[in-house]
């Protein structure tokens, strides 16, 4: 079908053996690593990255990207102590074998501005820029709600900006924010490196890809149309482990709307809704 698939496998299962069997099973070559074992992959220590690529090598997996939290923090938080996270993300990315890592550009304060954080924003999204050329890994930011790249025109300030941060495009983050994603891909194709396949009706509900508002077939027409190779599937169909440390403070995913019985199930379920796009392109 000219993709590479690759997909948040924690969605499906909490440890690693049972991420693996996920992927194999739906034949995905690679996967966008987030939490195993009850870890997120940026508080792994150096031996454990180590194990963990030997076990995906010998299971001939790939990482794709690392589904990492950088600067899924308060634009007022401290920094230098979440740079040096981010250092040690990289390593981790490095030990993997990941040349990709997918951050986001701070919290904004609820009720204000963010065209007022501006300046720091890049100030800080260069810092990430720059370091990571530093270990060959390419950062790709993430459209999400309640940060300052959450519509399209942030996000393209970023990148003009910043011209070494791609995007990481995802339908249903801009569906949640208010953003068309047509006119977003619109203004922002040129920058996209890869996408990421969720979908949300305007609710703000995450449903199948193709059952929401995110336009994701016609997204996904564009995208290859442009040559574009990754799609990382990331259903959030279904309460999986680690889901809160992912959310900001005071505010949650709506999902399970689908009543999946197990994770297992809802990521077998988002697996087939893409399969079904692709296969009419």
């Amino acid at each position: 079908m000219g993709f590479v698939f690759s997909a948040f496998a924690d969605e499906s299962d909490e440890k690693l053996n049972g991420q693996i069997d996920a992927l194999i099973r739906n034949g995905y070559t690679h996967l966008e690593i987030r939490n195993l074992d009850g870890k997120n992959v940026s508080d792994l220590s150096v031996n454990e990255a180590r194990e963990i690529s030997k076990i995906l090598s010998d299971s001939e997996l790939k990482v794709w990207s690392i589904g990492s939290p950088i600067g899924k923090i308060e634009i007022t938080d401290d920094f230098e102590s979440h740079l040096d996270k981010y250092k040690h993300t990289l390593e981790i990315a490095n030990i993997l074998g990941a040349d990709r890592i997918r951050l986001f550009s701070f919290f904004m304060p609820r009720g204000e501005n963010p065209e007022n954080y501006k300046n720091l924003v890049i100030d800080r999204m260069g810092a990430f820029s720059e370091i990571a050329k530093e270990y060959s890994v390419v950062p790709c930011h993430e459209n999400e709600k309640g940060i300052y790249g959450d519509i399209a025109t942030r996000c393209a300030e970023i990148h003009k900006a910043l011209p070494y941060i791609k995007a990481v495009f995802d339908p249903a983050n801009f569906v949640q924010a208010g953003q068309d994603t047509l006119e977003a891909f619109e203004l922002l194709s040129r920058y996209v490196d890869y996408m990421h396949i969720k979908d949300a009706l305007k609710s703000g509900e995450v449903v199948p890809a193709g059952k929401g508002a995110g336009n994701v077939p016609q997204l996904i027409g564009k995208y290859k149309n442009l040559g574009g190779k990754v799609l990382t599937l990331e259903p959030h169909l279904y309460e999986f482990v680690g889901l809160k440390n992912l959310e900001r403070e005071g505010e949650e995913s709506i999902v399970g709307g689908c009543s999946f019985e197990t994770p297992k199930e809802a990521f077998d379920a988002a697996v087939n809704a893409l399969k079904g796009i692709v296969n009419t392109l």
